[in-house]
């Protein structure tokens, strides 16, 4: 299966399965979609056929002259012999049976505080009530919590635990003992924790930000974009904006945080379609590691977005390129998460077919230790899972989500972006679609743009 596609004035190649990106000049790029038509993939390179090049010359044409093509067709066949180009999917069979994996549970995302010192307009938590009570989490819920992510995590050493909420600094002194045990725990159980928090930084000092700089290996901070933004989708509860009260604290623990990985994580919705501008006021505060996420919320929501958003939205992620590319010639580059893309083929192959693994690999954890799918599926009592205590005892749900991957899902199978986006988030299939092995429409189309927006980048950075 071949992708091409041209953006900011790259011809781009994308082999699909075997992960080559090719940057050509334009008749190379058009007689390769010339026979994409003619040759079938191939499980072993072959020659192209006499048939085929015939019916691209004729195609052509009238572009090309005659050696021009001749000239083409040997790069073509060059590509092919490298297995490069029309290369077989050998992921196919690897997947028949996901069902019967191992369960090894290697993440957590302890919802330490079920409650909010925010009123964000998008929040799907309901002002981090999750369909259900305000509530904080107990240090000895959290204890069972990480004593189940131990037991249940076979001979895997790493394991990850994100502290979320609502907001998890309205209940620090749990997450400090939290770390503290999950410390005291690795030499004896030969297990490596990695912490993570998300927060708002409302209640940031600098206690806290020590702390995570010694203990968190990375620190998402929540924060929309530009003040008019950002204050319009995420204000205190008495309506007052937040930006003012948290952007000179965001600068302060950015700059002591150095190397250590952290993300200024914002949102956009139909308010500001014109997104790119608030990635780039995040970078000209001197952030420099960024994520901005499209809203996903119900169809009626005011704030929403539409199918009739997405030209625009995907203009923005071309700009956004551009502007990326530009400013990483000039040395003052940044790091946007949606750029972010290994070429590689990494990670491992059952990462890049079934996702996050939420639901088996990846489960949240509720204030009074119930386990749910992700973060998304709580409060939804259909996606209960068991709880700290006796662990995944709703194994028909668990098994549901050990199928979740892109052979699973019809509109994936003939996706270019399949082994990248691994199929989407399950949490928006149900909530659109009432089936985790649908698609979220609209997001596929955010997901492919930004995909051939990162390949772009890719290929103009490694001309400099």
């Amino acid at each position: 299966m071949v992708h091409q596609f041209i953006n900011n004035g790259y011809h781009m190649v994308l082999d699909v399965n075997s992960g080559s990106v090719h940057e050509v000049d334009p008749l190379l790029y058009d007689t390769i979609r010339a026979l994409s038509g003619r040759v079938a993939d191939m499980r072993k390179p072959a020659p192209l056929s006499e048939e085929a090049k015939a019916g691209a010359a004729k195609e052509l044409s009238g572009r090309y002259g005659e050696e021009e093509l001749e000239e083409a067709f040997a790069d073509v066949q060059e590509l092919i012999d490298r297995e490069e180009l029309f290369a077989a999917d050998v992921y196919q069979d690897y997947v028949t049976d996901f069902k019967k994996r191992e369960t090894v549970v290697k993440a957590l995302c302890l919802h330490v505080a079920h409650d909010c010192n925010l009123a964000c307009r998008y929040c799907f938590a309901e002002e981090g009530e999750y369909h259900g009570r305000r509530a904080l989490m107990s240090f000895e819920v959290g204890k069972k919590a990480l004593d189940f992510l131990i037991e249940n995590s076979g001979s895997r050493r790493n394991l990850e635990v994100d502290f979320f909420g609502g907001e998890p600094l309205l209940n620090w002194e749990v997450v400090k003992r939290l770390v503290e045990y999950g410390r005291s725990q690795e030499e004896p159980r030969q297990k490596k924790f990695r912490f993570t928090i998300t927060t708002n930084g409302v209640l940031l000092n600098e206690e806290i930000m020590e702390f995570c700089n010694r203990e968190m290996s990375n620190v998402v901070l929540s924060l929309d974009g530009r003040p008019e933004v950002n204050d319009r989708m995420r204000p205190f509860r008495d309506g007052s904006g937040s930006y003012a009260r948290i952007v000179p604290k965001f600068q302060e623990f950015a700059e002591k945080r150095g190397e250590r990985d952290y993300f200024v994580r914002g949102t956009f919705t139909r308010h500001n379609l014109d997104f790119a501008a608030d990635v780039l006021h995040f970078a000209d505060l001197g952030f420099e590691k960024l994520s901005v996420e499209p809203v996903v919320a119900p169809p009626e929501e005011e704030y929403a977005i539409r199918e009739e958003d997405l030209e625009p939205i995907l203009l923005q992620y071309d700009m956004l390129a551009a502007e990326y590319v530009k400013r990483r010639r000039e040395g003052r580059g940044f790091t946007f998460f949606h750029f972010m893309l290994d070429l590689g083929q990494g990670p491992c192959v059952a990462k890049r077919l079934s996702g996050c693994g939420s639901g088996t690999e990846y489960l949240a954890v509720t204030p009074w230790g119930d386990l749910y799918p992700c973060h998304q599926f709580v409060g939804q009592e259909r996606f209960l899972l068991g709880n700290v205590e006796d662990g995944v005892t709703n194994t028909r749900i668990r098994d549901e989500f050990k199928l979740c991957n892109v052979y699973a899902k019809a509109k994936c199978r003939d996706c270019f972006a399949r082994f990248y986006c691994s199929g989407g988030c399950a949490a928006n299939s149900w909530n659109f679609h009432g089936s985790i092995t649908d698609a979220y429409d609209i997001g596929c189309e955010m997901q492919k743009k930004r995909i051939e927006c990162s390949i772009m980048i890719q290929a103009a950075l490694e001309r400099v």
